[in-house]
This record gives C-alpha cells, sequence and structure tokens, in this order.
C-alpha cells in the first residue's frame, strides 16, 4: 500500500503542547498499549515498573545535546542565529544559520570576544560548513556561550537546561534530545534494574532532521535524514542474549529503535559497530529487534508518528493519539509517553 502523508494526521489542540518538563521527570502520564488485546490503560510514569518484568532489556540512547544555539554579529552589526549540526574536524563544523544572505563564502561571524566563525562552504540543501577561531578549550567556551536549540513549538525559556537532558547522557553530539528518555529519573532506572531488568546503553546522535516536516505528498518519496549512531560489544551482548533466550527487549524512544532496526540482521541479532543510518520506518515494516517501545507524542504527519505506525497500525495509532487528545496529554517533547506492548 502507498501512504500519504495526510494519512498521518492528526488534529491537535495548540494548549496540549507541553511548554515545560513534568517535575518530577517520572510524574509525567503514561499511555500504555498493548497490542495483543487492544486495552489502553491510563498511568503515570512511574508505573512503568508494573509493565517490565526479569529478564526484559530496555535500551536506551546516551546522547547528549550540544548547547548548540549561538548568537553572532556581522561586522555591520546584524544579528546571524547558527545552529551547529554537524562535526566535521576539530575545528569545522556543518551549521544552519538565520538569515542565510548575511552568510555567503568568507563571511566572517562574531560570537564574543573568545569565539568567531568564518563560512568555509555552502552545501547543496543550504547549509554552511564553518571554521571556528578561538583560543582554549571549545566545548567550554560552547558550554558557556551556547544556549540548548529547542523545539521551535517550545515558546517557553527554559530555566534548567539539564531538564533537557537524559538523566543518563554521556556523549555530546545531538541537536535534540531523545525525549522518551527524559521521563526517567536515578531512582526509577534503580528500581528497574532491581526487577531484573538489564538496560543497555547505545548511541545514537539526534539531527534537527527530526523536526523537518514530511513535504513530500507519498511518504516513500521523502528523503530520511543521515544520524550517526554507535553500540558497543557489551550493548551488543546484552540484547543478542536477550533475543536469543526469548526475552523482551523494549526500546526507549524512536532513536533507540532507529539504532537497533539499523544493525539487525534478519533474526534480530545487533552487531557492534560505528556507522550512519537513513532508515526510515513506517507502516508495513517489519520489525526485527525491537519488541516494544516508550515514546512520546509525536507531530502530525511527522516521520516519528509513521515509525509508531508501523508497532500499532495506522488505525491504530490515530485512535490512541484520538484518546490522548480526549484525555487531555500533554504533547511532544516535554509532554506525556506512551507505552507499547
Amino acid at each position: 500500500m502507498q501512504y500519504k502523508k495526510s494519512d498521518f494526521y492528526y488534529d491537535l489542540p495548540e494548549e496540549l503542547i507541553a511548554q515545560t518538563p513534568a517535575d518530577p521527570r517520572d510524574s509525567s502520564r503514561l499511555l500504555v498499549y498493548n497490542r495483543a488485546t487492544r486495552e489502553v490503560e491510563h498511568k503515570i510514569f512511574r508505573d512503568i515498573t508494573n509493565y517490565l518484568r526479569a529478564g526484559d532489556v530496555l535500551v536506551v540512547n546516551n546522547t547528549k545535546v550540544l548547547p548548540a544555539r549561538l548568537f553572532a554579529t556581522t561586522r555591520n552589526g546584524g544579528a546571524v542565529e547558527v545552529l551547529l549540526l554537524k562535526r566535521h574536524d576539530i575545528d569545522k563544523w556543518e551549521v544552519l544559520v538565520k538569515p542565510g544572505r548575511k552568510c555567503t563564502v568568507g563571511k566572517e561571524l562574531k560570537i564574543s570576544d573568545e569565539l568567531s566563525l568564518v563560512v568555509e562552504d555552502i552545501t547543496l540543501t543550504g547549509e554552511r560548513i564553518v571554521k571556528f577561531i578561538y583560543d582554549g578549550i571549545f566545548e567550554e567556551i560552547l558550554e558557556k556561550l551556547g544556549t540548548m536549540p529547542l523545539p521551535p513549538y517550545i515558546k517557553t525559556q527554559l530555566k534548567d537546561k539539564n531538564r533537557y537532558q537524559t538523566v543518563y547522557a554521556k556523549h555530546e553530539g545531538s541537536a535534540a534530545a531523545p525525549t522518551a528518555g527524559l521521563h526517567f529519573t536515578p531512582e526509577l532506572l534503580e528500581k528497574i534494574r532491581g526487577m531484573g531488568v538489564e538496560i543497555a546503553e547505545v548511541l545514537l546522535h539526534v539531527g534537527l532532521g527530526t523536526f523537518r516536516p514530511v513535504k513530500e505528498d507519498i511518504i516513500t518519496d521523502h528523503k530520511m535524514h543521515s544520524e550517526h549512531y554507535e553500540i558497543s560489544a557489551e550493548a551488543a551482548a546484552t540484547v543478542n542474549a536477550a533475543k536469543r533466550e526469548g526475552r523482551r527487549v523494549i526500546a526507549v524512544g524512536t532513536t533507540s529503535v532507529r539504532t537497533l532496526e539499523s544493525a539487525s540482521d534478519s533474526n534480530g541479532y545487533i552487531k557492534a559497530c560505528k556507522d550512519d543510518t537513513q532508515i526510515f520506518i513506517y507502516p508495513t515494516y517489519k520489525f526485527k529487534c525491537v519488541d516494544a517501545l516508550v515514546t512520546n507524542f509525536h507531530l502530525p504527519e511527522s516521520t516519528l508518528i509513521m515509525l509508531v505506525a508501523a508497532l500499532t497500525g495506522r488505525e491504530e495509532v490515530l485512535s490512541l493519539y484520538e484518546t490522548a487528545v480526549k484525555e487531555q496529554y500533554r504533547f511532544f517533547s516535554f509532554g506525556d509517553a506512551t507505552l507499547i506492548l
């Protein structure tokens, strides 16, 4: 079947878009959907322990969000917003700039007395390749000057930028948070481990393509953004043992799904590797590794809702979202979660 973008549309009142994170993290709501029985339950996120069992493997993405938004000025005093996308070398980055007309090749932009950049090239899709000029350690300067690149639908300023990081974030490189993981607290993870659930960490650096809308009418015409992922030998061994023994592999977030499915063979076994993926998961896709999913509520017509629909079925996911709207769940990055079993 050829799916259209409009097949994944649902109507969302703007007031249901969460502007601030839940406090504490695990007090957000949890919609639980059992695919076998089609039963829907309404819980609090910390109740997730009622649905996990000894032997399960919870797979989390330990990427860390860069404070990737910088504000620069041209020599004439014009303001330019710079968003770091991908590191090419020690000092060279691929960035998104706004407005682009001020950022021609050779243009120098000043961010502060200790950090400036020169535009070296323009990609076919309009991103800039820039070289940063600074004294000291770039990461430390970025930590001081950069702000969190919150999604465009979040209008409220974030008071504590750690709230846009998971509690297990380790490796900087993302332009956006793997938001399903924002609901976990250290205490909840400890309780989950105490139940005999294993936690495997993988890495996928989330790109801004996460927020790019699907423009093509036929979804298979959409070109996915590329994202870098890494799986350690330890994580691969943990997941493969579970697959071999018939235990559940539960992905926390769509980024963990994309990592596992990109690296798995036809039997669901994964290999330790470092690679890039452009995998596009939509209905009719047959999951090889992932058995269940923890995820947030996603934008209408996005590749993320299409991925969830591949697991539940298109009609089922639209029905779940209709229920979530009726029950006044909070949506998107700082919103509530779903557990799909």
